[in-house]
Order: C-alpha cells, then sequence, then structure tokens
C-alpha cells in the first residue's frame, strides 16, 4: 500500500474554524506524548502542529517529552492513560515498529494496544562515506565492500535504531559484509566517519548536510525511492539494490479502546494541522515529507513496516542496549 503524499502548500488558515465542533470532546488539554528529549524534528514538528490542532478543538495541545529505552517510557505513558482521546503518542519507525521486534517481552503489543490515528510525516536518510574512500557511487562501494569483506565500518547513533538497521537492511540486500560501530547519537558517530575510524555511516539529511556541504563526507546515496531535491545528482540507494529502501516515518497514535468518533475527529484535527502553510513550510526546511492518512491506511502501512524491520532484526540478531 502506497501512501500519496498530499499537497500542502495554499491551504486556507485553520484559526478562523469553529472550535469544539464534536460534543463534549475534548474535556480537558490533550497532550502530544514524545519519546525523546525537546529540540529533535518530531518535537518540533509537533509543536508547530499543535497550536492549531488546539484551535480547532477548543483546547490546548501540550506537547510532553518522555525520553527513555528507545521510546518505550512514553509508550507506557500513553498506554497507562485512559483511552478517550486525551493523549496521544507520536513516534518514529522505531518506536510504532522496530520495537516490536527489539522488545518482544515489553508487556505489550503495538498493534493490539495501540489504536492508529495517521502518519504524519517520512524523512528518508543519506548514505555518506569519509572520503578517502575508494567510491564515487552506491555500485562502487558495494564492489569493494565484497573484495574486503568484514573490513568496512560503519558508524550509527546507536544499537537497534534506524541508521544502524540501515546498514543491516544493506548487508543483507546488497550481499555484503560490514561491520556495526555503535555511537550514542549521530555526532560522535560523524566524528568518527569524518576522522576515518569508521568509513560509512546512514543519518538525516538536516545531520548530514553541513558536513556533505563541507566536503568531509561524501553522499553515496538517499534511502528514499526518490532523489532528493536538495542533493541534486545524489541518486537513491535503490538505484543500484532494488527494493532497497529505508524511510524513518513519524506517526500519531492513541490506546486502543478509544471510541472510533473521537478517533476520527483527531484524525481530522492533524490533517488539517498539516496542511497550514507554516507547518508545511517549516516541515520542508527540516527535509521532512508531510502525509497524513487514514488510520486504516496507517494500520496496514505499520504492519508492514513491523514485518521488515522485525525480519532485520531477527536476521541480524539484534539486541537493544
Amino acid at each position: 500500500m502506497r501512501i500519496t503524499r498530499r499537497a500542502l502548500l495554499g491551504a486556507a488558515p485553520l484559526l478562523a474554524m469553529p472550535a469544539r465542533a464534536q460534543g463534549s470532546f475534548p474535556q480537558r488539554p490533550i497532550r502530544i506524548v514524545i519519546g525523546f528529549p525537546p529540540g529533535g524534528g518530531i518535537d518540533i514538528l509537533a509543536r508547530l502542529m499543535a497550536p492549531h490542532m488546539g484551535a480547532r478543538l477548543g483546547q490546548p495541545v501540550v506537547v510532553e517529552n518522555r525520553p527513555g529505552a528507545n521510546g518505550l517510557v512514553a509508550t507506557q505513558a500513553v498506554l497507562g492513560a485512559e483511552p478517550d482521546g486525551h493523549t496521544i503518542f507520536f513516534g518514529t519507525t522505531g518506536n510504532l515498529a522496530v520495537n516490536a521486534g527489539l522488545y518482544p517481552n515489553a508487556g505489550f503489543d503495538l498493534l493490539r494496544d495501540m489504536a492508529p490515528l495517521s502518519l504524519v510525516a517520512s524523512l528518508p536518510f543519506v548514505m555518506v562515506v569519509n572520503p578517502a574512500v575508494a567510491a564515487r557511487d552506491v555500485a562502487e562501494f558495494i564492489a569493494l565492500a565484497k573484495a574486503r569483506p568484514g573490513t568496512l565500518n560503519y558508524a550509527s547513533s546507536g544499537n537497534g535504531g534506524l541508521p544502524h538497521l540501515s546498514g543491516e537492511l544493506l548487508n543483507a540486500a546488497a550481499g555484503i559484509s560490514t561491520i556495526h560501530v555503535p555511537y550514542r547519537g549521530s555526532a560522535p558517530a560523524f566524528t568518527d566517519v569524518i576522522a576515518g575510524q569508521c568509513q560509512f555511516m546512514f543519518d538525516a539529511l538536516a545531520i548530514a548536510q553541513p558536513h556533505i556541504a563541507s566536503g568531509r563526507v561524501r553522499a553515496l546515496g538517499v534511502t528514499g525511492p526518490r532523489p532528493m531535491a536538495s542533493l541534486p545528482g545524489v541518486p537513491p540507494v535503490a538505484a543500484t539494490v532494488p527494493g532497497y529502501e529505508v524511510v524513518n516515518w513519524y506517526g500519531m497514535t492513541l490506546r486502543a479502546g478509544t471510541p472510533a468518533p473521537l478517533v476520527m475527529r483527531l484524525q481530522a484535527e492533524i490533517d488539517a494541522a498539516l496542511k497550514v502553510p507554516e507547518v508545511a513550510e517549516r516541515s520542508a526546511a527540516l527535509g521532512l515529507d508531510l502525509v497524513g492518512s487514514t488510520p486504516e491506511e496507517f494500520a496496514t502501512f505499520q504492519r508492514a513496516e513491523i514485518a521488515k524491520w522485525g525480519e532485520v532484526v531477527r536476521r541480524g540478531n539484534i539486541k537493544p542496549d
């Protein structure tokens, strides 16, 4: 199932829309719970959307940061709330798909215990190498890796995160053997790629762009299905490795058992917030593609992502720290 990206610019402002349009919901402020500290892309997007959602709902929408355990702390907070629509979980691919494979004994099931609201945004990664690596494109890199199995190291922002799994997926899809070196965050990972301690890595363009622009790393490919306008001349990895695709996505869910009318009301307000020009423009600057979907579309998409990344986790025998 392919979810089409929505046309976002030129949407009418939302603040003039009538508030509290459906019954007595919401009866108090709505929380958007995030499993990351303030300042990251998902946090910025939530804070962009919140006032527009609140204006239409007639209650404040507040962002609550609950970092820890790859998003498990935030997930548990939402699962412990009443299923009344007042607590939303805003998670990433890692939180809402990869964790199902990493933490099979977490005490909950993402598909059974969470009710999908909407796929909100997507963000492909970029594959970069140290300039000393004798590869100008993905094909040359794969040839080098096959000639030197087990000698090329790739850095990541942490064990079990999507940048880590991007490398594991490339190993499997291209038939190569490279070695994962986890770091505590993207900054130290880039430091060692730039220094040549590791040869390559995958990460978000917003983080990689300054290093690409300065020549400290070289971009070989993007992990999404299409080239990125901000990286002209850099093709998708899939142009060389058919079927390879890694897109970090953001999605909103609720505790299962939330009444269907409340689910649909919140989904409509999420969709409307994504069409606000300010939200669209700021998101584009972060490299985000805004999506918007029905709960049913998101459920189908999430199920496929859980299966995809669960297989990568099992095949790589990946364990959380």
